[in-house]
């Protein structure tokens, strides 16, 4: 049963009008009107986007292994070039953050891995990832608690396994407001965490595969 199913209609207002009403409301309260779109490939996205190597410390390779396509809004990793991670140059406070992901389907049971960082500082070394691989959506890192660097992993935290098998399209949404992040994994949320890090930079991570990312919506929010 519907919340417009409760109520009775206001006098002189059919109750499809009156519904109607109510989800113009509800919709306004659900998103905030002084949200504000970033736009991840601007004209000059060749100067937002920068390699990081994981760790902060080692060199990154000379390798070009991640193609960005502005016209069609997407990010491709050869998965070929080391370990680093692809860095947006925009400090985001509160936000939400929408993508796609695929890993190339290879043949076998390669242990595909790969993730979607939020929150980092700028090198890296507080970090936050929603990991990408056949094991499950869930988020790890290494976050400032009580004043000190410490790790966290809530893979056993995850509410379940929502991840579709190489080859195919997963779609990540990540919030953060007010110190608690949550992760949904197509449609559902898997994770909280709740952190001390105020804001940070948004990234994707190489790891050893071919993986493509698309439909990039990020927000800030109030």
């Amino acid at each position: 049963m519907s919340l417009c199913s409760l109520r009775k209609p206001a006098p002189g207002m059919n109750r499809t009008g009156r519904c109607a009403l109510f989800g113009l409301a509800l919709l306004a309260f659900v998103l905030p009107a002084s949200a504000q779109t970033v736009n991840l490939f601007p004209a000059n996205y060749q100067e937002q986007w920068t390699r990081i190597a994981i760790p902060p410390t080692h060199p990154v390779t000379s390798i070009p292994q991640w193609h960005i396509d502005a016209a069609k809004r997407t990010i491709l990793c050869d998965g070929n070039g080391g370990h680093d991670w692809l860095r947006f140059g925009k400090e985001l406070h509160n936000f939400t953050f929408h993508v796609q992901w695929r890993f190339t389907k290879l043949p076998g049971t390669p242990k595909y891995n790969s993730g979607v960082f939020f929150l980092n500082d700028e090198d890296g070394t507080v970090w936050h990832q929603a990991q990408t691989s056949p094991g499950g959506g869930y988020i790890f890192g290494a976050t400032p608690l009580d004043g000190k660097m410490t790790k966290f992993n809530l893979s056993k935290e995850m509410t379940e396994n929502r991840i579709k098998p190489a080859g195919k399209w997963n779609t990540y949404d990540i919030r953060c407001v007010s110190h608690t992040c949550t992760l949904a994994v197509n449609g559902a949320v898997v994770n909280t965490l709740h952190v001390d890090v105020e804001k940070g930079y948004i990234g994707l991570e190489s790891e050893g595969y071919r993986i493509e990312f698309k439909n990039f919506k990020v927000q800030e929010l109030p």
